[in-house]
């Protein structure tokens, strides 16, 4: 498991805030590690599930942890936030659910030099009539690539140092936000990790 100094140091991060702890297992509902802003490059911690600002029940971000590359543009719940309010969100890996006959198996992917990455995703801020007020986010996912395929039909977007901040810039347009919606290269991810399902307390439908 890495620190948050390594994220730091390889991502060339900004200030990492005090409470920005490696987790192995990160359930839907909390606390994440995301950027928004591409030139202090700080981290902040968003929510974990997007709440839409029109939202009345802000249960609904359970729903959406993830938003397809396919219709982000469009969804009403994500359209805004894709237009104005994108973001990296941060992993050393990820976990796919592979359908077994009388179960699911999880699996742990990573990246082949164990570095860690970045999510494309987006965010939003909401707030009730109370003024409590929460800032949430998704990720977003695309058509696996050659190695996801066998356990999954879809794969969270990894953006590379090459686009990774011009995901952040609002003047990038967007049929170039689109191109970088893609599968990640399979030649560069590692044959995945088969996980004791126990030892996991997300729970997947």
């Amino acid at each position: 498991m890495l620190d948050p100094e390594d994220f730091q140091r390889e991502l060339e991060l900004g200030d990492l805030p005090s409470d920005f702890k490696s987790d192995t297992n990160v359930s839907p509902g909390r606390p994440i590690p995301v950027v928004t802003d591409k030139i202090s490059r700080n981290v902040v911690l968003f929510r974990w599930g997007l709440v839409p600002v029109w939202a009345k029940d802000p249960l609904i971000g359970y729903k959406m942890i993830n938003a397809r590359a396919e219709t982000i543009a469009e969804k009403p719940s994500f359209k805004n936030a894709f237009q104005r309010r994108r973001c990296l969100i941060l992993a050393d890996g990820f976990y796919e659910w592979k359908k077994e006959p009388n179960r699911k198996q999880p699996y742990l992917f990573k990246l082949l030099n164990s570095k860690p990455f970045a999510f494309a995703g987006v965010w939003e801020h909401w707030q009730d009539k109370n003024a409590n007020e929460i800032t949430s986010c998704a990720i977003i996912t695309t058509v696996p690539n050659s190695i996801l395929e066998q356990y999954h039909d879809r794969m969270p977007v990894i953006l590379d140092e090459t686009v990774r901040w011009s995901w952040l810039d609002n003047a990038t347009p967007v049929a170039k936000l689109q191109a970088m919606m893609k599968p990640y290269p399979s030649e560069n991810m590692a044959l995945p990790e088969k996980i004791d399902p126990k030892s996991l307390y997300v729970i997947h439908e």
